[in-house]
């Protein structure tokens, strides 16, 4: 049987030298309409001289690359005169050829001298910044954390790299707002110079030491050279607290976790007998009664309290009379929240949110202080600050009542210029069952605690108040 496949005709084109023909036609299109490959390019050069080419082109490319070269250069000049050249030196700058030129021209001696005498000191200050000094220098800050009040150093180490003895230089070291200038010795090869300074602590807070810096000037002050050796290091300062016995809260019913009214069926406060129902687990079957009853009897429990502290730190400066006052409530705060983290307490302390200076709105919120750790808790009350836009103690007890689920115990922290009432209202946002214990920090009053409805006022004048005063109500 013959086969009926036919070879296929050379004249006629095949599939793929159709679709060869058409990419080549389209190309050939492409390449028509832009004959100088420029089109749709709007780099630099097109901006410049658009699709032109030749000499001239080529030469205005060429100056203008060579404009922006020698612009860069001159700004890289300016950049490093500018870091170096201090206000004076700049005026030096400006006088300088000023006298000299204005001395020439009318011919005042007296100008020119003073003209060549400035060109003199300003080369003497170049050469002063001349040079590099082949140094390592080291901060550190052996204690991170203290107390506020409590001595506070941090160590500047030096030592020379080199192989030549090195030339004395001056340390700058920022300290807070202050600033602290050492002038270090001269060192030979191989040796090193400690050097230490106080930090201050007298007020808690967060303290920036660094970055140390080398300076570099000439005596008269024209030019001035700061080389940065270290990153800055911060200092936290504590508030002050105060131990507080474990016991010395012992007044609040419920902290020790008493039994309450609502009835469980698993705890540890036995409450009665019932009849045995569908569901109870067996383990609750009290043996004796069902044997002298004849019927299943379990045993039925009441559940306890599991202690929730809160502590609400108000933040609003309305609700404080001073600075003392305030610094005094961020210590008792401390103090509690300490204590109950050494009791592993499950404990919460909030304190007043600030409202933006331009919100349309008051913002209702608190801010929630860590209490993982007892340093986690002192590192968020060092940065605590009171404000006039910060929520009132009231507010603040709204908030925290309304996010914190569970609570048993809240203490409410404020200062003197809290009234009665507002700490009446501030324990009303509270569910009923909570104890609300407002802690007044007033140095001008004596100390005690006053009972209201519903409500425990403790008054402290000073820190040691607070330990004495819960031990006293623990007692009553």
């Amino acid at each position: 049987m013959a086969d009926r496949r036919t070879a296929p005709d050379s004249t006629q084109p095949s599939r793929t030298s159709r679709s060869t023909q058409r990419s080549v036609v389209s190309a050939t299109r492409f390449d028509s309409q832009f004959t100088t490959g420029t089109g749709g390019l709007t780099n630099t050069r097109t901006r410049i001289v658009g699709e032109r080419t030749g000499f001239l082109a080529d030469t205005i490319i060429a100056a203008v690359r060579l404009g922006r070269a020698i612009a860069g250069f001159l700004r890289r000049i300016f950049l490093r005169m500018a870091a170096v050249v201090t206000p004076l030196g700049w005026t030096m700058l400006a006088l300088v050829p000023t006298a000299l030129i204005v001395g020439y021209l009318i011919g005042w001696i007296e100008l020119i001298v003073v003209g060549f005498a400035g060109v003199a000191l300003m080369i003497i200050a170049v050469i002063y910044l001349v040079g590099r000094n082949s140094i390592r220098i080291d901060l550190s800050i052996p204690h991170r954390r203290v107390v506020a009040g409590e001595r506070a150093v941090g160590d500047v180490v030096i030592a020379n790299t080199g192989r030549r003895r090195n030339l004395g230089v001056t340390v700058e070291i920022p300290v807070g707002t202050a600033l602290a200038e050492v002038a270090l010795p001269s060192l030979r090869k191989g040796r090193s110079f400690t050097h230490s300074f106080s930090i201050p602590t007298a007020r808690r807070g967060v303290v920036p030491v660094g970055p140390v810096r080398t300076v570099r000037a000439d005596p008269v002050g024209l030019v001035r050279r700061e080389l940065q050796w270290t990153d800055v290091r911060e200092l936290f300062v504590h508030p002050r607290t105060v131990g507080i016995p474990s016991m010395s809260t012992g007044f609040i019913r419920d902290l020790e976790g008493n039994p309450t009214r609502d009835l469980s069926n698993n705890d540890v406060s036995f409450h009665a007998l019932r009849e045995y129902m569908p569901g109870d687990e067996r383990r609750n079957i009290h043996w004796k009664s069902t044997a002298r009853t004849g019927t299943y009897m379990v045993r039925q429990f009441e559940e306890t309290r599991r202690s929730h502290l809160m502590i609400a730190l108000s933040l609003a400066s309305s609700d404080y009379a001073n600075d003392e006052e305030f610094e005094l409530a961020v210590s008792v705060t401390g103090s509690l929240g300490i204590r109950a983290i050494r009791d592993t307490r499950t404990v919460t302390v909030v304190a007043s949110e600030d409202t933006p200076e331009f919100a349309k709105r008051k913002v209702f919120a608190v801010r929630l202080l860590s209490t993982l750790t007892r340093t986690r808790l002192l590192d968020d009350l060092a940065v605590v600050e009171h404000t006039e836009s910060a929520l009132t103690i009231t507010d603040v007890a709204r908030v925290a009542a309304e996010q914190a689920s569970g609570v048993s115990v809240a203490f409410l922290v404020c200062g003197s210029s809290v009234t009665r009432p507002q700490l009446r209202a501030a324990s009303t946002k509270f569910p009923l069952g909570v104890e609300v214990v407002a802690v007044v920090c007033d140095p001008e009053s004596a100390p005690g605690l006053r009972r209201i409805a519903g409500l425990s006022v403790l008054t402290i004048g000073y820190l040691d108040d607070l330990k004495q005063s819960l031990a006293r109500a623990a007692a009553a």
